[in-house]
């Protein structure tokens, strides 16, 4: 295995993200953040944007998967051959891409943009259920993850982490990596994810998206 993933091993990799016009949606807010996720122990930096990759990997001394998000609906998770180029361009370690069988915006498929990039870097395939990891399985990625689970449609949103398709992806994907994203809001989450056999698990909103969590503080009073 990659020595990279190695290091990934039952650790906790920090999501940096914001959304367009929120006042944290700003590169070096972003790195600084980043940097303060890997001073508390974060394995990983997880990141979207071209300006938001090169800022925070020049902060960071982490590995950074970096993706690259291009409109709302359908496949907008580096949705081509072009984006994922331009990730490992701006620095990423591993680039995370849209795994469904959805056509792209260019026509394009998954497999292309995986064919087109294998062997420039490692490849995170972020997955919606069992048929996206056996998809992303077939043409040989280094990661799968279970991002996507709830926000495709005919996949179930749970309140928290989908263990069950975790599980799943677990026994379908043998010796490769199963990363755990999605909905992770609570250490007793994040731990649990682990117990359930994901080899690193991903937290974003719970740690980086301050707009969440007073909403969350705010409904519970």
């Amino acid at each position: 295995m990659n020595d990279l993933l190695k290091k990934l091993e039952g650790k906790l990799i920090v999501s940096c993200q914001a959304y367009p016009g929120e006042p944290m949606r700003n590169p070096e807010t972003m790195a600084q953040i980043a940097a303060a996720a890997e001073i508390g122990g974060a394995a990983a930096i997880r990141c979207q944007g071209l300006s938001d990759i090169a800022a925070i990997k020049g902060r960071v001394q982490v590995p950074v998967i970096g993706l690259w998000k291009e409109g709302h609906d359908g496949v907008y998770i580096t949705p081509s051959t072009r984006h994922a180029i331009a990730c490992i361009n701006a620095g990423s370690d591993i680039v995370a891409i849209d795994a469904t069988g959805r056509p792209r915006p260019d026509g394009t498929y998954f497999e292309d943009t995986v064919a087109a990039i294998k062997g420039k870097t490692l490849i995170m395939a972020d997955c919606s259920c069992k048929e996206d990891v056996e998809r992303a399985l077939a043409v040989g990625v280094d990661i799968v993850s279970t991002t996507l689970g709830g926000y495709v449609e005919g996949t179930r949103k749970t309140e928290g982490p989908d263990l069950e398709f975790l599980t799943e992806a677990v026994k379908i994907a043998g010796d490769t990596p199963v990363f755990c994203e999605g909905r992770v809001h609570t250490p007793a989450q994040a731990r649990a994810a682990i117990d359930a056999g994901a080899y690193s698990v991903v937290v974003g909103t719970a740690i980086t998206h301050p707009t969440s969590i007073t909403t969350w503080f705010k409904e519970a009073l």
